[in-house]
This record gives structure tokens, sequence and C-alpha cells, in this order.
């Protein structure tokens, strides 16, 4: 059994990347200095050992201690770092902090310059958790249900085959919206609406807002633009019977399950958010500004 006053922090990585070893190893020392127990995967360990021999100790995670014994979970890469951490943690308490070593990396919250402060901040427990709103998404075929999984930022529709067109119809709170041929749907929290949905050209909604966004990809049809619903209504995509071909579900890029015509993807708000650790407090357009470089020039402000 663990000390109950032992504090545990898990410290996820992507460990194909030596940029991202070097700041694991940062990490892990920072922690050990505060007499904090830095908890790894086994696999993840023995990557980062293979670079950096004399590591130390470390926890292993389901091994030494379960998820629930986690305090915070630190995520050093891009989003799909994060969206795997999440998947880890989903439904305890402990919050993610992510520190961008990818991209655009949205769901990040410090720099790679920043780390050292991030981690500061983290050994102090000075930062706020916000929670953010996920997708329950199911897959029924007649009235059974085939597979069930979950997303953080979007559940996606596509065709399985690149010359395949798919057919489907839209439902919202259970009553049919209208029915096109395309290259599929992509249904969004606000967390997701700038990822793939944004990509796809859906609109970008502001975390504060409660919704869900619905774009399809490539749509023949002339009522086939982007829609946003409230978070209690109910989506179904609807793989039409008549498809020439198969579909694919994927949640977050990572969870897939095929779709034979005929089947039906239900999507609605889960009761299970995902918990962010936040350092900043600024307002999201702030966020858009600087990790799109938007053009902001000539901006005087409020009179």
């Amino acid at each position: 059994m663990t000390d109950a006053s032992e504090r545990y922090i898990l410290v996820v990585s992507h460990t194909g990347r030596a940029d991202s070893i070097d700041a694991a190893v940062q990490v892990v020392e920072q922690l050990r200095a505060a007499d904090i127990t830095p908890v790894l995967f086994a696999a993840e360990r023995d990557d980062i050992l293979e670079r950096v021999p004399d590591l130390g100790y470390v926890a292993i995670l389901d091994h030494d201690i379960v998820p629930s014994e986690l305090e915070l979970v630190i995520v050093l890469g891009g989003d799909g770092t994060i969206l795997r951490a999440a998947e880890i943690v989903r439904g305890y308490s402990a919050p993610l902090l992510g520190v961008n070593l990818g991209h655009v990396g949205f769901l990040a919250e410090s720099e790679r310059d920043d780390l050292a402060d991030a981690v500061k901040r983290a050994v102090a427990r000075d930062y706020l958790v916000e929670e953010r709103m996920t997708l329950s998404v199911r897959v029924k075929v007649g009235d059974e249900v085939v597979y069930s999984s979950w997303a953080l930022n979007e559940a996606t529709v596509e065709k399985a085959s690149r010359e395949r067109m798919l057919e489907v119809v839209i439902e919202v709170d259970g009553r049919p919206l209208s029915s096109f041929g395309c290259d599929g749907v992509v249904v969004s929290t606000p967390t997701g609406s700038t990822a793939y949905g944004f990509s796809a050209g859906g609109p970008i909604v502001w975390p504060t807002v409660e919704a869900i966004t619905l774009v399809p990809l490539s749509a023949h049809a002339l009522f086939a633009r982007p829609i946003v619903v409230g978070p209690d209504s109910p989506l179904a995509i609807e793989v039409l019977e008549r498809t020439d071909g198969t579909g694919v579900l994927w949640c977050d890029g990572r969870r897939t399950h095929d779709l034979a015509p005929g089947a039906r993807v239900v999507v609605r708000r889960s009761s299970t958010p995902v918990r962010l650790a936040r350092l900043h407090q600024g307002p999201f357009t702030d966020r858009l500004v600087n990790k799109f470089e938007l053009p902001v020039t000539g901006w005087r402000g409020p009179a």
C-alpha cells in the first residue's frame, strides 16, 4: 500500500523524439528534487533508459501505483500526446498539464521554453482546473450497440475507400435533417473545433460555449453546411444502405471502428469531462492569435 502523504505526478512523453526524452528527464529530476515521486509508463521508462541510463527511481503506472493515486499528469508533446494521456486518466481526478513540443498545440498550456516554470507551478499546485466537454459515441446496427467510445476533440465518420462516396442521413434531436453523399462528417466539441472541424471549414467555438458542431466533408448537396447544436441535442449519422462501399468511425483519430451500410453512429454529450490544468487565464482570443499567428496590427483597442 502506498503512503497517503506521497505525491505522484505522471509524466507522459513522445519517447520517439530526442527532445521529448530530454524534456521528460528534466521534469523527472525537477519533481524528484521537490520530493514528488515521478511516474512513468513501463515502456516509456525503458525508452528513456536507453538514452539516459542513470535516470534514477521512478514509479511505474499500474505496477507501483494506480491512476486514482495520481495528483497530476504532465504531458510533453503536441495535441496527439495529450489526447493519448486523456485516455489514461479518463474518469479519474488527475488533470492534464500540457507542455507543447509539437506545432500548434492548442491543448497545451505552456511551451518548451517555459517547462521549468510550469513544473515549478505544478509542484506548488499553482494552477486552476478547467473541465472540457467530451462526446459519447455509440455505433448501432439494428437495435444492437456494437461499439462504444468517446472523444475529447471529435468523432468522424469517413469513407473507407478513396474512390467511394458515403451516402449518409443526418439526424438531430431524433429527427432527420438531410441526406447527401460525402467524404465524411465531423462532429466536434468546442475543444475540437480548432482541430479537424476547423480544417474542414467549421466554426471555431469558444471553450466556454457548451455546444456540438457538425461539419460535412466534401458533401454533394445544397444544404450541407456546418451546424451548431446545443449540448443536449443528440446527433446521429446513418450510413445509408445504398452506400457503395463502407465507412469508418474515428474518435480523436485514435480509436476506430468499421461501418457497414446500415450502421448508425449516435453522438451525444458525455457525462465524463476531461480535466485540464491551466496556468494562464487570458482570453481565448489571445490563444487564437498566438497559435495561428493572426494579424492584429493596427488594432487600437476599445475607445
